[in-house]
């Protein structure tokens, strides 16, 4: 899923971009409201992230144009103007949600979750987009895992690579192929992402992290789902 982020902070954008690519999706940046019109009619974005002062074109009118040119994408206002009314004329404007600054990097990933449930709704089949590992159930259009009354919160990426692993169980998955579809293919980790994330998965879905069963380490080559 991409992403556009429209901040003219560099180190806000920064901070945003960071967050929206480790939970795994693509980010278009623009650092003032004309640039993000333009990315956005030439990319598309499954949503968009607005700040409310911009150069240019401010974010209510990037926001009034996108609602013209899209009724249904997504659209959240991260805006350091709190007061009531600027809220109101953002949501008037048609923005599902008004993130205020400073915000917490657990609300930004909740709301971007929350946002990335709805687009998924839209776009999966019939069942859901559910697929079983074992005995956990994961629905890929909440973000969720669930093993019998537990509910475990997955990101975008988490769920890329367990659906990965889950429609190649029995095959082992070499590094390269899981950078490739679960990253992209212009991604360049360092030696360390792919194993850090799957230390950090298997802590929230494993029984036991130390004798995982849902993703199998290879050694010297990847990972591997028995099913």
């Amino acid at each position: 899923m991409k992403v556009l982020v429209a901040e003219d902070d560099t180190l806000i954008r920064r901070a945003v971009v960071e967050v929206l690519a480790e939970e795994g999706y693509q980010v278009l940046q623009a650092s003032d409201g004309q640039t993000a019109l333009t990315l956005f009619h030439e990319h598309r974005p499954d949503f968009v992230c607005l700040d409310v002062m911009m150069p240019e074109v401010n974010g209510f009118d990037v926001c009034r144009k996108l609602r013209d040119a899209d009724a249904e994408v997504p659209i959240v206002f991260i805006s350091a103007k709190s007061e009531e009314v600027d809220k109101v004329v953002g949501l008037e404007l048609g923005a599902d949600d008004f993130i205020v600054k400073p915000f917490g990097v657990k609300e930004l990933v909740a709301r971007i979750r929350s946002i990335t449930r709805r687009c998924y709704r839209r776009s999966q089949s019939e069942n859901g987009g559910c697929f079983q590992m074992l005995d956990l159930d994961i629905n890929t259009s909440e973000l969720r895992g669930r093993r019998g009354d537990q509910v475990i919160e997955l990101s975008l990426r988490d769920v890329r690579l367990l659906q990965l692993l889950h429609d190649h169980r029995g095959e082992v998955l070499d590094r390269a192929t899981i950078f490739d579809r679960v990253w992209g293919e212009d991604y360049f980790p360092n030696s360390r992402t792919l194993d850090q994330h799957v230390s950090r998965l298997r802590k929230r879905i494993e029984i036991d992290p130390n004798n995982p069963m849902l993703i199998r380490t290879v050694h010297g080559v990847g990972y591997r789902y028995d099913g």
